[in-house]
């Protein structure tokens, strides 16, 4: 019999690519989703959907009791720089509303949660790439409850509530490429959202924020890995918790850096025309280099990107526009 994994926030951008890999894998799946920045197009026609938010604790608690076999939380709000204005909105969604799906969890007797983690958690980098031992120190308030709910989450498995796979994210970028997720990301603070904009004529321009950082380039550089295979290291993860129940973190990201401008010129290539952008002063807390060391997602997952050519991702964006 098909196991039943509760997704959480699995009609949003990250979410709607692991609920398609899991019934891809033959798992059932139940969206919950508020839509606030979800899409209901993206819920695919074989998944259950609950409109439901996860402060809600009746809806909530009325999903996790539908024989649920295990959870995969990606309802979390992700603008750092909101959360650096607005930390209430924060400790609310992030915060309590991951203790009320730990807590439903444990009523119904769910073992197994898989989390969406970010390499936030991190803070500054003291080396590159980044491994799971780099000390953990984040700089704002969004790797704050990022960080929190991991730990929570090692409690509940200390006490023998449940067990877990953090997975902390480098960078996501890319779509299906058979264009079956197609709802864009409302108000996309992220690069390549943004520069898909400012190339179909939603917005005029974008920026590149800071151009003297010691890079090659002076651009940012970051460790960009496809949603695909996000997707894929979601249900490796569920199966192996399931397997064996025991709890884990790994990072998740190809451990190759692609400057700002190279992303931006890769996306020029790809459609075939200059952008229109300018330079804007730094922002604080944005390191010159960010990379992932995923030899451990490799080792226990048996994970790695299939998508590791910067235009080969660019495309499976583009796809969708024209």
């Amino acid at each position: 019999m098909a196991k039943k994994i509760l997704v959480a926030g699995g009609a949003g951008y990250i979410g709607s690519h692991v609920q398609k890999q899991l019934l891809e894998e033959g798992f059932e799946v139940l969206v919950f989703d508020d839509l606030s920045s979800g899409d209901e197009v993206n819920i695919l026609p074989q998944a259950e959907f609950i409109r439901g938010n996860i402060l809600d604790k009746p809806v909530l608690e009325m999903a996790m009791s539908e024989g649920i076999d295990g959870v995969v939380h990606l309802a979390a709000k992700k603008a750092v720089g909101e959360s650096m204005v607005n930390p209430e909105l924060y400790a609310e969604n992030n915060l309590a509303g991951s203790i009320n799906i730990l807590n439903a969890m444990v009523k119904y007797g769910v073992k197994h949660i898989v989390f969406s983690s970010s390499a936030a958690v991190y803070g500054m980098p003291e080396y590159v790439p980044i491994d799971e031992k780099h000390p953990i120190a984040p700089i704002n308030y969004y790797g704050y409850t990022k960080r929190a709910i991991e730990e929570n989450m090692e409690w509940y498995a200390k006490l023998g509530k449940l067990d877990y796979a953090a997975l902390r994210y480098f960078n996501a970028v890319g779509y299906a490429a058979d264009k079956s997720i197609t709802g864009r990301e409302r108000n996309p603070q992220n690069l390549m959202p943004i520069i898909m904009e400012a190339a179909t004529g939603k917005r005029e321009k974008f920026a590149i924020f800071g151009n003297d950082y010691d890079t090659p380039d002076g651009t940012c550089v970051r460790d960009y890995v496809h949603v695909s295979d996000l997707a894929k290291a979601h249900t490796a993860a569920m199966k192996k918790l399931m397997a064996d129940g025991k709890s884990f973190t790994v990072n998740l990201g190809t451990g190759k850096g692609t400057s700002v401008k190279e992303i931006v010129e890769a996306c020029e290539k790809v459609i075939g025309r200059k952008l229109n952008y300018d330079y804007a002063a730094r922002r604080a807390g944005d390191p010159a280099k960010l990379t992932a060391n995923a030899d451990k997602a490799k080792e226990l997952l048996g994970w790695k990107p299939q998508y590791t050519d910067v235009e080969d991702i660019i495309r499976t964006v583009w796809n969708l526009e024209i």
